[in-house]
């Protein structure tokens, strides 16, 4: 009986241990079957693990968003200040307090002197003769007048070389020269937007404009210059796309240096003889100490300098290099606490993870898991969620931000919207690499260092206490 009980008993079965490499097995082997095994259980519960790494894909889109809005509006202000000409100091001619904030009407029609001589240019020239170009620019008249059309005077007289220093660009005709100062020509160039506003439909080459009475003969339309509205008008004090220009000898001898304007109601004149000053230096390393020493001279010669105002375009560039890297550290400092929102909503998940799969951990220590597995297996979960929701994270920022130029003008047009954002409004952005590989280095780092707590946790489960959890 004995004997044929032992014949007829079945050889035990044997479940040989997964985790364990074989001699046959490699180390990379190894791996990809443990990515294989996080990848399965992330599938198993789709859901769940795209709400996960949700936190991630939103925080690493805010960095890359938030960071090419910065870097585009920084790139728009420098450029615009490199527009002005960074080898360029502009001294400007300013109606001072007490003129600006004068009294009743008698007073508001009397004559101010200030600004700008001509006595100062000389002594400019004098003390800079290495100079490359020193530019005088003076104002006139009152109104520019085309039949009914009329608009308050933005006129200058100028020399040729201003389109060289203030970097003008001619779109049609040509510029001022030397023969229409030597003639004292009756010729202007017009902004580009002037152009537009006098002349929306004609070609206005060859037709006349007049100022206050006097008519000229327009040669030329500059480029749309690109200030108008942004940090280069601001600097100016105009939009220079609504300038006229004409040779700086007709301004002289046909309008002199008497400009009247009419504010509520009653008349105010100014006799200014230079509006502007355009010096530019030889070596852009050389404009802050030639800067310092304009304003050495214009001290002396306007005591608090009261009427005299000086622009270095270097000098505001430097500083707005310096600005737009501290938005960009304040943006992302703010976008990067989406990441860390994100690392801990990982941490949340997979703590709960651990404890609905205690059972399963138990069972894979039982048949020989080892706690370097168990590790391994939620190392490995945790980094996949976050790799997949930086990837996810960063085509979402960059497509939002390369969108953003083109959505605008599209909100322009609803309904609502459009009440809340003007048609001028721009919000230019530069996607930049290193926001790109910051933010998801950053996420990924994030999700591996906020997974080592619940995987040490699950790799702590006693087999026993884990197999008999329900």
């Amino acid at each position: 009986m004995r004997a044929q009980d032992g014949a007829n008993r079945q050889p035990a079965t044997f479940t040989p241990n997964p985790y364990p490499p074989s001699p046959e097995t490699t180390p990379l082997q190894f791996l990809l079957e443990t990515i294989r095994l996080g990848l399965q259980n992330l599938r198993l519960h789709m859901l769940r693990s795209i709400l996960t790494a949700l936190g991630i894909i939103l925080g690493v889109a805010a960095v890359i968003t938030m960071v090419a809005i910065g870097e585009g509006s920084k790139r728009e202000a420098l450029l615009q200040i490199e527009r002005l000409g960074a080898r360029n100091i502009i001294i400007r001619s300013i109606k001072p307090p007490d003129a600006a904030n004068a009294g009743g009407g008698q007073q508001r029609s009397m004559v101010s002197r200030f600004g700008l001589s001509r006595e100062d240019f000389d002594v400019l020239a004098a003390q800079f003769p290495t100079a490359t170009a020193i530019v005088p620019v003076k104002e006139i008249g009152s109104e520019i007048l085309r039949g009914q059309l009329r608009k308050t005077s933005q006129a200058y007289g100028v020399t040729p070389q201003l389109a060289d220093v203030a970097n003008l660009r001619v779109a049609r005709g040509r510029y001022i020269n030397n023969n229409d100062l030597d003639e004292g020509a009756m010729v202007c160039v017009l902004g580009y937007e002037i152009a537009n506003h006098f002349f929306p439909f004609d070609d206005p080459l060859g037709q006349s404009l007049r100022i206050d009475d006097k008519s000229l003969t327009i040669v030329g339309v500059l480029a749309p210059v690109g200030l108008s509205g942004g940090a280069g008008a601001a600097l100016i004090g105009r939009d220079l796309n609504l300038d006229m220009h004409i040779p700086i000898t007709t301004a002289r001898l046909a309008f002199g240096d008497m400009v009247m304007r009419r504010e509520s109601g009653s008349f105010s004149g100014s006799e200014v003889q230079v509006a502007e000053v355009y010096l530019q230096v030889a070596d852009r390393e050389q404009v802050v100490l030639d800067a310092q020493r304009v304003r050495r001279t214009m001290d002396v010669r306007h005591p608090g300098m009261a009427d005299i105002q000086i622009i270095v375009p270097f000098e505001l560039l430097e500083e707005a290099r310096r600005t737009a890297l501290t938005w960009n550290l304040v943006l992302g400092f703010i976008a990067g606490i989406s990441l860390l929102v994100g690392g801990i909503g990982i941490m949340n998940i997979m703590l709960a993870s651990v404890t609905e799969r205690t059972r399963e951990i138990g069972i894979r220590r039982a048949v020989g898991a080892t706690r370097n597995h168990i590790l391994s297996q939620f190392l490995v979960e945790t980094s996949v969620l976050s790799a997949i929701g930086g990837l996810v994270g960063v085509a979402l920022g960059v497509g939002v931000s390369v969108g953003i130029p083109y959505l605008l003008p599209i909100l322009d047009t609803l309904p609502l919207i459009k009440e809340w954002i003007s048609a001028e409004f721009k919000l230019p952005t530069q996607v930049t690499l290193w926001s790109i590989f910051l933010s998801f280095g950053v996420a990924t780092v994030i999700g591996l260092v906020f997974g080592i707590y619940p995987a040490i946790q699950a790799s702590k489960q006693d087999p026993i206490v884990a197999l008999r959890h329900d």
